[in-house]
């Protein structure tokens, strides 16, 4: 299942960046995210960092490990993460045009086994609806953060 968002921000390609990379304090502008405890740093640039990501998912608290993967610097991210018998690849990217910056969010949802793929046919359209409403959350709190420092 894939879930592409996005949302145009008024602001320069680096406070986007700066923003969407500044994943130690995601908590503190990401109103999803409840609680981020890095687990590894690279020495240099964002390959390789691993993070506990903590959410309230259907009024629980729900943790996943995260890391990046793929990073090209003001440009995109993208991040690895498995749980339950699902691999979940998410990217956040960066473009600019004329109307300013646009922020897209892909995530996409690989069911691993029998189970996992047999229950993501029924239950695909709800979780993709929760998905796309959580994702479409992310990018604009992270538009508020941008917006605000101007």
């Amino acid at each position: 299942m894939i879930v592409d968002v996005q949302v145009s921000i008024q602001g320069s390609k680096s406070a986007v960046w700066a923003a969407m990379t500044d994943i130690e304090n995601a908590s503190d502008f990401i109103s999803g995210i409840q609680k981020i405890e890095v687990l590894d740093k690279p020495a240099h640039g964002l390959v390789g960092l691993k993070w506990r990501e903590t959410r309230m998912l259907f009024g629980k608290p729900a943790s996943a490990d995260k890391w990046i993967t793929h990073a090209a610097e003001n440009e995109y991210y993208k991040t690895r993460a498995e749980s339950d018998g699902f691999i979940f690849l998410s990217t956040l990217s960066i473009s600019e045009g004329n109307g300013g910056i646009t922020l897209v969010s892909c995530h996409d949802s690989q069911p691993q086994t029998l189970a996992t793929r047999l229950m993501s046919i029924p239950m695909g359209l709800f979780f993709k609806g929760v998905a796309k409403k959580a994702l479409r959350q992310d990018l604009n709190d992270i538009k508020t953060a941008v917006e605000r420092q101007k």
